[in-house]
């Protein structure tokens, strides 16, 4: 990676094409500094054009793209690297194929020893949750929030959190640790995206403090 990775990380829900690049160029002018295009089990066709105009999109904003859970298809568009859960493939591989400036990421759920053993084979950043109930993964693992503290105390390299966050529990998971958040229906859940983006970016640029009700207005974001 050039630089930390720190801050809202947008992971898109499926969608049209139109809709989609509108919402991720929101997400992006609201405040987001990655991105990841997740649609599982997509038509492959449909898959790779999206990727290719996000990809572009995405170096307009110098934003990097990541591509979720699929090697084949970040390397087929030039992507800024993949995000691998549990039987993606290994960091070895995507490594090798995608070359030494690629950024790799790695989901590690509840468990610490996975991040460790992340880290130790080049993993740029690793991924806990879900933190909180999430709509996207509603049977996903609980990860405690005491995961943050012992993983910052071990870890050289970023560390995301992800699960059912909002501008009003994200604070916490930053105060515990987490250098981002990753966001689903937080932000391509919402009609305004920018707007909603704003909201989480306020917790980067005040740390420590709670962002207003997003149902409220807020005159800092």
């Amino acid at each position: 990676m050039t630089g930390p990775l720190r801050g809202l990380y947008a992971i898109t829900t499926p969608a049209p094409t139109a809709r989609l690049l509108t919402a991720v160029a929101q997400a992006i002018a609201g405040g987001a500094s990655l991105v990841q295009y997740r649609y599982k089990n997509g038509p492959a066709a449909m898959r790779r054009q999206q990727a290719m105009q996000l990809v572009e999109l995405c170096q307009q904003h110098k934003v990097p793209l990541i591509i979720n859970d699929d090697i084949g298809l970040a390397k087929a568009v030039q992507a800024d690297g993949v995000h691998l859960g549990q039987g993606d493939g290994a960091i070895s591989e995507a490594r090798e194929r995608l070359g030494p400036t690629a950024i790799i990421g790695a989901s590690c759920y509840n468990c610490l020893k996975l991040a460790q053993r992340a880290a130790a084979e080049g993993a740029d950043y690793v991924a806990f949750g879900s933190f909180f109930p999430s709509a996207t993964k509603p049977n996903a693992v609980q990860a405690p929030l005491q995961l943050l503290h012992q993983a910052r105390r071990t870890l050289e390299i970023p560390i995301v959190a992800i699960g059912g966050i909002t501008p009003q529990n994200g604070a916490r998971l930053l105060t515990a640790g987490a250098d981002a958040l990753a966001v689903i229906d937080g932000l391509f859940g919402r009609e305004d995206t920018a707007a909603a983006a704003r909201h989480y970016l306020y917790l980067f640029q005040n740390p420590g403090a709670l962002c207003p009700s997003d149902e409220q207005v807020c005159n800092q974001c």
